[in-house]
C-alpha cells in the first residue's frame, strides 16, 4: 500500500511518519505550506493519504478537488508541537497506525 503523509511543512510529523513506516508500506511525505508543496502527482500516487490535522484534509479538498473525492484521507489529529523523530511523536504515530 502507498501512503502519503502530509503535514504543514514536511519537516517533522510527516517526515517522521514516512521514515518509521517505510519498511511496512511504500511511503512518501509532503507539506502544504512549504517551498515545494504537495503536488497533484503525489496525491494521485497514494492509495491513502494521512494528514496530521483535520484542517489539512480541507486544504487538500480545496487544492485537488478531483483527486480528493477518490481518496481515503485519514486524520491522525497530531498537533504541530513535535520535532523530527521525537520519541513521543513516534509513539503517537505507531499507536495510530491501526487507522491505516
Amino acid at each position: 500500500m502507498k501512503l502519503l503523509f502530509i503535514c504543514n511543512q514536511n519537516k517533522n510529523r510527516s517526515k517522521t511518519a514516512e521514515e518509521i513506516f517505510k519498511d511496512k508500506f511504500e511511503t512518501k511525505s509532503a507539506g502544504l505550506y512549504n517551498i515545494s508543496p504537495v503536488t497533484e502527482n503525489q496525491i494521485s500516487w497514494a492509495d491513502k493519504i494521512v494528514v496530521m490535522e483535520d484542517f489539512q484534509r480541507s486544504e487538500i479538498a480545496k487544492r485537488f478537488p478531483k483527486q480528493y473525492i477518490k481518496k481515503q484521507i485519514i486524520s491522525l489529529e497530531i498537533p504541530d508541537i513535535y520535532n523530527y523523530n521525537n520519541p513521543e511523536l513516534i509513539k503517537m504515530l505507531k499507536s495510530k497506525s491501526n487507522l491505516f
